[in-house]
């Protein structure tokens, strides 16, 4: 038996507004599939439950990510300075037939990232992005169990009804305007150039730590001498 958990927040989805925490989130293509895969195999099995509805294997989530088509759906992340990937976002567009376009969210974050607001700036984030896309219904499929995740996208607009373990979240998208097509556009730029930046540093930090490891092994041959 279904039931209706909660109605829709006042505040227009995907509406571009000035964020609570800036948080660069960029997109990602092929050539991060890998990290990817290590960022959901770094999930402990709980997280994992709550992620994909199942205790996920690893080879489950290699196959998982051998399958995402970077060309139809929208992948989002998050890097840390060190060029991990704490966080992941998967809008999945579905075939809607005769239907209205329709997408469907997934999130992942790293314990050690809980609690800085990333899973809501995602939702923000895949939110834009779908209705510049034409998506006019947002899906978000959820356990029941999986407080977090139902608190961003209550939050976001969403109207949640509970099948027994499940919830299923459906968010009606505003149509794209300039203003919100202007922002994704900043946004990505602004998220690319963080991410240039860190690979820039992180080479600096990777180089300096050669040079200190090479000074060390000379400093020692000379000592023995």
């Amino acid at each position: 038996m279904s039931e209706t958990l909660d109605t829709p927040s006042a505040e227009s989805p995907g509406a571009p507004r000035a964020p609570e925490l800036m948080v660069p989130i960029r997109s990602l293509g092929e050539n991060h599939r890998e990290r990817i895969g290590v960022h959901l195999k770094s999930l402990d099995a709980h997280d994992r439950y709550y992620r994909f509805g199942f205790a996920a294997s690893d080879d489950q989530i290699d196959r998982y990510v051998a399958g995402l088509n970077f060309e139809r759906d929208e992948i989002f992340g998050i890097y840390n300075r060190r060029l991990l990937l704490i966080a992941v976002a998967h809008l999945a567009y579905l075939d809607a037939g005769e239907n209205e376009s329709s997408a469907e969210f997934g999130v992942s974050v790293l314990a050690q990232a809980r609690g800085r607001q990333y899973g809501a700036r995602l939702f923000e984030r895949a939110v834009m992005h779908a209705r510049n896309e034409g998506v006019r219904v947002m899906y978000v499929h959820v356990l029941s169990e999986n407080s977090a995740m139902l608190k961003i996208a209550r939050h976001g607009g969403a109207v949640f009804v509970r099948d027994g373990a499940e919830s299923e979240g459906h968010l009606k998208l505003p149509h794209a305007t300039f203003n919100s097509h202007l922002t994704e556009m900043v946004e990505e730029q602004m998220a690319q150039a963080n991410y240039r930046i860190k690979v820039q540093a992180k080479q600096i930090r990777d180089s300096l730590l050669s040079l200190q490891v090479a000074w060390r092994r000379v400093g020692g041959a000379v000592a023995e001498e």
